[in-house]
């Protein structure tokens, strides 16, 4: 870690020269002195391969700028109208659905870590040391970091994949470049993906079959991370086939219970289910005060499932809140990254809907079992395909909330009518509804991307 010295003398250059215009005027200066800059790659970029490992070793920039708005905007959880009054306008506009371009940091953060792959990506041709190991491991986590922040982008700023129309569908601006000379464009929808799964499969080769930390990424991470994209593109049979692949690479499950159900922290950070370690942005509409379990999910529970006690906390009002964090710290950062249990209910899913129950039930109660008191968990037995799926999904749900997950499954199910969903808040006297497929499925740019850039903006 001795090299993250470079990220506090060196990085400050990077970042006034390299990063993109939409980014620059909420950084280190004002937009303006750089519009017209011509880079000096001399000065901005790293000379060594220690200088790389540096940029990749800054955690808070590689791993932690993912967006949280998709987790404000779900419907885990409601807010009263105190504490919705009581947080940030941002917040405010996510959680009730509201039109607002001014979405700084949930739109501007990831590019931050795109940018610093970027120049990973660039500078790793030009500089010195490092053997042939160390530099595949530098790109390809480069790879996979530029890929996970432009499919997290896109999960907010375009519309849900859909194949028959993601040709004419805007995507996002993707950044292929540290160039700062190089306006950013708006791509259609397939190339956004296509750009995302290209990353991703160029850096499988370069990556080890198992981390050497759990913030770095590994082959594991990558088949999880396509798995988890595919499904989103409601490409279910490609799904199941990567989350196969991750986990016969990683499959290890946590025994829920030998966890405390009274622990404020039940997960360590990097506890052993995680296979890439991520977070988003802090959200104040996500503190444990304000952020109330909705009352539907937390009846779903039974009594002898430990997630009931281990995920969530009582309140004294009677409400509840989260605690089950993978981040292992307290805050309002969801965990964003891979684990292994998600990879379980994909193959689930996915092998259902392939027409395979058994397989899906199978891999659902390999799970399941690990989650409830022991001696009390009664394997599910269905053998009718709906029923099968109506029950992964239900189980998806209890399973994985407060990750930013719960957003991209809204979406995608909304194209099947069995599934999709109404969502509706009620703050006072005045209530909010997000339709299936409703517009503000897709947030608006930031209108400083749009003035600076010329960005086309979201309806």
């Amino acid at each position: 870690m001795k090299t993250l010295k470079f990220i506090n003398k060196s990085l400050r250059h990077i970042i006034a020269i390299a990063l993109p215009f939409f980014i620059l005027q909420s950084m280190l200066v004002s937009c303006n002195k750089y519009l017209d800059a011509k880079p000096d790659l001399s000065i901005s970029t790293p000379s060594t391969i220690d200088d790389l490992e540096g940029i990749l070793n800054g955690y808070g920039t590689m791993n932690a700028r993912y967006p949280s708005a998709s987790e404000v905007a779900s419907d885990d959880y409601y807010l009263t109208a105190a504490d919705f009054n009581s947080t940030a306008e941002a917040q405010r506009l996510y959680y009730s659905w509201q039109k607002s371009p001014f979405f700084v940091g949930d739109y501007s953060s990831p590019y931050q870590g795109i940018e610093f792959a970027n120049v990973i990506l660039e500078s790793l041709p030009r500089v010195s040391g490092g053997d042939e190991i160390s530099r595949n491991r530098l790109e390809g986590n480069a790879l996979f970091i530029r890929a996970s922040y432009h499919y997290a982008l896109a999960q907010l700023y375009a519309k849900p994949y859909n194949a028959q129309t993601a040709g004419a569908d805007l995507g996002i601006a993707l950044r292929k470049t540290a160039d700062v000379g190089i306006k950013p464009e708006r791509s259609n929808l397939s190339e956004t993906y296509s750009s995302v799964i290209a990353d991703l499969k160029h850096s499988i080769a370069l990556l080890p079959s198992a981390p050497d930390v759990k913030y770095r990424a590994s082959k594991p991470a990558v088949y999880g991370m396509l798995a988890r994209i595919y499904l989103s593109m409601r490409e279910y049979k490609t799904a199941g086939l990567y989350a196969d692949s991750a986990l016969a690479l990683y499959s290890t499950l946590l025994d829920y219970t030998k966890l405390s159900t009274t622990a404020s922290l039940p997960f360590k950070q990097f506890n052993d289910e995680v296979i890439y370690d991520a977070r988003g942005l802090g959200a104040s509409a996500l503190t444990q005060s304000r952020a109330r379990i909705d009352t539907i999910l937390y009846s779903f529970y039974a009594a002898s499932d430990l997630r009931k006690s281990i995920l969530f906390k009582a309140n004294a009002n009677g409400s509840f809140a989260f605690k089950g964090t993978y981040t292992g710290v307290t805050g309002t950062s969801p965990f964003t990254g891979i684990a292994t249990d998600e990879l379980y209910l994909i193959k689930a899913e996915t092998a259902v809907r392939s027409g395979d129950v058994q397989q899906g039930v199978d891999a659902l109660n390999k799970l399941l079992v690990t989650r409830w008191k022991k001696g009390t968990y009664v394997p599910y037995v269905v053998t009718d395909q709906k029923q099968a799926l109506a029950t992964i999904l239900k189980e998806r749900r209890k399973e994985l909330p407060f990750r930013t997950l719960r957003w991209s499954d809204l979406r995608r199910l909304n194209f099947e009518p069995e599934f999709a969903k109404t969502l509706t808040r009620k703050l006072g006297g005045t209530t909010f509804d997000l339709a299936p497929n409703g517009a503000r499925y897709v947030f608006l740019i930031d209108q400083k991307a749009v003035d600076i850039s010329g960005l086309p903006q979201n309806p």
